[in-house]
């Protein structure tokens, strides 16, 4: 009886209310203010929230999709749920910012909470309501301990367990994450900062409405989008293709830019609104996906977020350009009767839903700004990737076939007898099953014995493949060659052969370029299920193999054996075959006659004398900082042996300060290459890393979005550190030298530092620049 009545007490007490945790008062912290000034948010709150909160909060990364990079995302909120999530079985509803909803009640609706004021807390005071101002007190009372290092009590990791409550459970994190407090595993606001944020959030968060474009700006964006949306089923059909292949761009007029100021963007859109209206977006999957009406309308939607280097492509509208525009497309002897359709099977594949544009229109709209077109897969739908980057190696250079080649009678019927075999994988659902995958692999393998069969006998004894097969950017367009730099899950890619001579390189024809696009950016779907992303990767393996071979054909038939081996050691015996067979059976001798025994490095020297014209101009350092011998001894860096380029980060930005003036600053940026064996394996990376071929890479000025580390030196330290990081051996003396170099996240003048670099960036870059991310700042 006794041990019922106990058990029954238990029960009772267990069941009983439990007492909500304290939230945090603001009071005795913020001087009085009646009344905010009118441009108060624009003024005093957005540079705050862009240089503290946006560096972390923007695009699908961003810690619980709070965006903070416009005040629309604010209003927006938060979610619980990952949009990075590759083990879902089913795709995940699109909650795309400025497309899939655009109010806040919409935004409840699909699951978002308040952050701001919450109106569940009418009684409460503003702060007491907010979960961002409860972050921002929690920060206060708890600040970042006085440590080099973060400690076990935040979790950095990539793929972390972000905390993300709502209002009612902000108690209950408090009590449980008392160094949780925002910003977080970073130093604190400084008072005024602080201040000005809960003096904001006391008077109800303020948004400001939309800024209203000039007349000038206006009348721009009237001509283009007349110049789209003409009539014609030519038109329509080249304006398709046009936004299909810009939609992840930032457009702008660039005779209109006033110089050195960053100018308004635009995003390209759907409408079901004709130019002249109020824009209605057709917010589809994929740019291919249905529209369901029976008139599209192309428009532009102008860019109101904060520009974020992650997912920025500047992309310049100029009368130079739409003077080709016009002559690919509206002056290009060709004619549609019939528009295409938008069912998958049709629509996802651009060789049959294009099959009335001329190849060469299509390839010449590519090439003209290939650095775009490359880049839409590594800044386009995804902010971070590394599903789709293990597929490639840590640095490779680019080149194109000559459009000549591309758009010649019998290529194209070559393309056109093809169709059937180059299905890409977007034909099918988000929620596609990989077991698909097995189809996908059969067509490429029949493509690529036909088009070995083609090149055999069209190619004979080299008389095409050869220097001149290689697009030299008609002699003044700078993206005839790029540069590629995997870093881990993010990539960068910059225009000329950069750095030392890279162990594989690509030529891409018009067929695979259009391919990789209708691959991994129009066709590739973030909320896509598992099998949609495995499926996305495995034809990403056939895609740069294809590019390879591409290359690997302008030299000797026994030089592609042997780099093949190379490049592919400890394949398995399934990908062997598929090389040696499918891939590169193409036996003709190459057009180009090599004097030495090691004919790929003389390729790239050939290349580069080809291609001198257009190689973009070597970025000029401060001279007045830095002396020619300590330029001379920074790039050493490019020489560091790999056992010290092994210890170093994926992005390393070396911001260097003149001794007398600290105002005075220039950047490099070191970027390891980490080797591999292979990169054909999708879950056994480590396994095949080289680090005995690792390298770094040199560049002048900023080049990547996430840095990993900051080192912060004066012009006189640069022997004595280069010195040091020559001579670290291990962990141990990679920490001691950032003891020395580095500016790490936890120290207390981090945000100065920022601030400055932040400057120096958008002074630099005004067009093509944005914030970087500190999500990947690591704590070493």
């Amino acid at each position: 009886m006794i041990s019922l009545l106990i058990a029954i007490i238990a029960i009772a007490i267990w069941q009983w209310p439990k007492p909500e945790a304290p939230l945090l008062s603001s009071n005795n912290v913020m001087p009085a203010m009646e009344n905010l000034p009118d441009n108060f948010f624009d003024t005093q709150v957005n540079p705050v929230l862009t240089q503290r909160c946006v560096v972390c909060h923007a695009c699908y990364d961003a810690p619980c999709q709070l965006k903070m990079s416009s005040p629309e995302g604010i209003a927006r909120g938060a979610n619980k749920e990952k949009v990075y999530e590759g083990t879902r079985l089913t795709a995940a509803q699109p909650n795309r910012m400025f497309l899939d909803a655009h109010n806040v009640d919409a935004w409840r609706q699909r699951g978002f909470f308040d952050v701001l004021e919450s109106k569940e807390k009418p009684n409460a005071s503003p702060t007491q309501s907010s979960v961002l101002a409860q972050m921002l007190l929690l920060k206060k009372q708890h600040p970042l301990p006085n440590t080099a290092h973060l400690g076990d009590g935040f979790d950095i990791s990539l793929n972390r367990q972000n905390q993300c409550p709502t209002i009612d459970e902000m108690g209950e994190y408090i009590a449980d994450q008392p160094l949780g407090g925002m910003p977080y595993a970073l130093p604190a606001l400084s008072d005024s900062e602080h201040t000005t944020l809960i003096q904001w959030l006391n008077h109800g968060a303020p948004l400001p409405s939309p800024k209203v474009l000039s007349q000038e700006l206006n009348e721009k964006v009237s001509d283009l989008e007349a110049w789209l949306n003409g009539d014609s089923n030519k038109m329509q059909l080249s304006a398709r293709y046009i936004y299909e292949h810009l939609f992840t761009s930032h457009l702008y007029f660039e005779d209109i830019s006033e110089k050195g100021k960053t100018p308004q963007f635009f995003n390209l859109v759907r409408s079901r609104t004709p130019p002249g209206q109020a824009l209605d977006i057709i917010a589809t999957r994929r740019p291919f996906d249905d529209p369901e009406v029976e008139r599209v309308y192309y428009r532009l939607q102008p860019v109101h977020s904060t520009i974020v280097s992650k997912t920025h492509q500047a992309y310049a509208i100029n009368k130079t350009l739409m003077d080709k525009w016009q002559s690919w497309f509206v002056e290009a002897d060709f004619s549609v009767e019939t528009l295409p359709s938008y069912k998958p099977q049709v629509a996802a594949n651009p060789l049959t839903a294009f099959t009335l544009l001329p190849v060469e229109s299509r390839y010449r709209f590519m090439l003209e700004r290939a650095q775009n077109t490359i880049m839409g897969y590594i800044k386009g739908p995804v902010c971070r990737g590394q599903v789709a980057l293990n597929v490639i190696n840590d640095r490779f250079w680019v080149f194109f076939v000559d459009p000549d080649i591309a758009a010649s009678e019998k290529v194209n019927a070559f393309y056109a007898s093809q169709k059937e075999n180059l299905h890409l994988p977007a034909e099918n659902d988000s929620s596609a099953l990989a077991v698909n995958w097995v189809k996908y692999a059969k067509r490429q393998g029949d493509y690529m014995r036909a088009r070995t069969t083609f090149l055999n006998s069209e190619f004979e004894n080299g008389e095409h493949l050869n220097m001149s097969s290689i697009w030299d950017g008609d002699g003044n367009n700078t993206n005839a060659s790029l540069t590629v730099f995997r870093h881990f899950d993010n990539a960068t890619v910059a225009k000329g052969m950069i750095g030392k001579p890279t162990k594989t390189a690509w030529v891409i024809d018009y067929a695979l370029l259009e391919r990789i696009h209708y691959l991994l950016v129009a066709g590739f779907d973030v909320y896509g299920n598992y099998g949609h992303q495995l499926m996305t990767r495995l034809y990403m393996d056939f895609l740069r193999m294809e590019g390879e071979s591409n290359f690997l054909n302008l030299l000797p038939p026994t030089t592609r054996h042997e780099l093949l081996n190379a490049w592919y050691q400890n394949a398995s015996p399934e990908l062997t075959d598929y090389l040696e067979g499918d891939i590169n059976s193409f036996e003709q001798p190459s057009g180009i006659a090599f004097e030495t025994d090691t004919p790929q490095q003389e390729l790239y020297q050939l290349l580069s004398q080809y291609l001198a014209k257009v190689q973009p101009k070597a970025s000029n350092y401060n001279k007045r900082l830095l002396s020619p011998e300590q330029f001379e001894v920074l790039k050493r860096l490019d020489s560091l042996p790999a056992q010290q380029a092994t210890l170093m980060p994926e992005t390393t930005m070396i911001v260097i300060q003149d001794d007398k003036n600290p105002d005075n600053i220039d950047v490099f940026t070191a970027l390891r290459n980490s080797a591999h064996y292979n990169v054909n394996s999708l879950f056994e990376e480590e396994e095949n890393r080289e680090p005995s071929k690792d390298s770094i890479t040199l560049v002048h000025g900023l080049l990547g979005s996430y840095p990993d580390a900051f080192w912060y030196i004066n012009a006189s330290e640069i022997t004595s550190s280069i010195e040091k990081l020559k001579s670290i051996k291990s962990e141990a003396d990679y920490k001691a030298l950032l003891d020395d170099v580095g500016m790490r996240r936890t120290n207390p003048n981090f945000w100065a530092f920022s601030d400055k670099l932040m400057q120096w960036s958008s002074e630099r870059y005004p067009i093509e620049g944005g914030l970087l991310d500190y999500n990947r700042l690591e704590d070493r």
